[in-house]
């Protein structure tokens, strides 16, 4: 049996307050598998932000132990966390964070400037990338020159680019239409039966729904795992 992608042993995150100690999570313990598709979900203050902060690097535990592809993150400095965030890790953020003046293809190729591939093969993976999220005949588009629906999957295929053990999405369906919510969730569940590991961080059921699997947060704790044995198929439409 192979480890799992990610172990999380009773991970607390406490904010000292003035004089307060406020616990964002209270000792959550979890595994998520390579290959997984989760759904974190929660109200405001659950915990959830600070959950997917501390699986995507971006913070550390105050106690417990974090693993992520067999490397313990807890001690780990702010520049080591900042490497495996560029090399394991892909982000997709609800407003998409596309540089403007530049194109899609650029746009793909910006985490590429922080990795150890070579220059020149930078176009070449950031092309694929783009194929592989149906935006083959955008490349030199501008994100002005693009739905929102196609900026998202541009930041998809960028979160892609470095070939990450993981794709870390928030709220990914919130700035886009009903339509456009459900050719994103496509993308990803396409992306998941080629063996990419998918966590999304949602407040919306309905999206959640396309998950195999929904952890829930309430009050800093995990209050469920509840595995979906019969996840929603996305059906999106044209792609180009």
């Amino acid at each position: 049996m192979s480890d799992p992608l990610i172990s999380v042993k009773q991970a607390k995150k406490i904010y000292q307050m003035g004089e307060e100690k406020v616990f964002a999570l209270k000792g959550v313990d979890l595994q998520i598998e390579q290959g997984d598709f989760v759904a974190i979900m929660g109200s405001s203050g659950s915990g959830k932000s600070t959950m997917m902060n501390l699986l995507g690097c971006l913070d550390i535990a105050t106690e417990g132990s974090i693993a992520l592809d067999g490397i313990e993150l807890s001690h780990l400095t702010k520049n080591e966390l900042a490497t495996i965030r560029n090399q394991r890790i892909g982000f997709v953020f609800q407003q998409f964070n596309l540089l403007p003046r530049t194109s899609a293809l650029d746009n793909v190729t910006l985490p590429l400037l922080y990795s150890q591939v070579p220059e020149s093969e930078w176009p070449k993976r950031a092309k694929l990338c783009l194929e592989q999220v149906g935006l083959g005949s955008r490349m030199g588009h501008h994100p002005s020159q693009l739905s929102g629906g196609q900026q998202q999957r541009v930041a998809i295929a960028r979160a892609l680019v470095n070939e990450p053990v993981m794709i870390l999405a928030d709220e990914p369906t919130g700035a886009l239409d009903t339509q456009t919510g459900l050719d994103v969730m496509a993308l990803f569940q396409r992306l998941n039966q080629q063996g990419k590991t998918i966590i999304l961080v949602t407040h919306e059921p309905d999206i959640a729904e396309f998950a195999k699997r929904k952890l829930i947060f309430r009050d800093g704790e995990l209050v469920a795992d509840e595995r979906n044995p019969s996840p929603r198929v996305a059906n999106d439409g044209e792609q180009e």
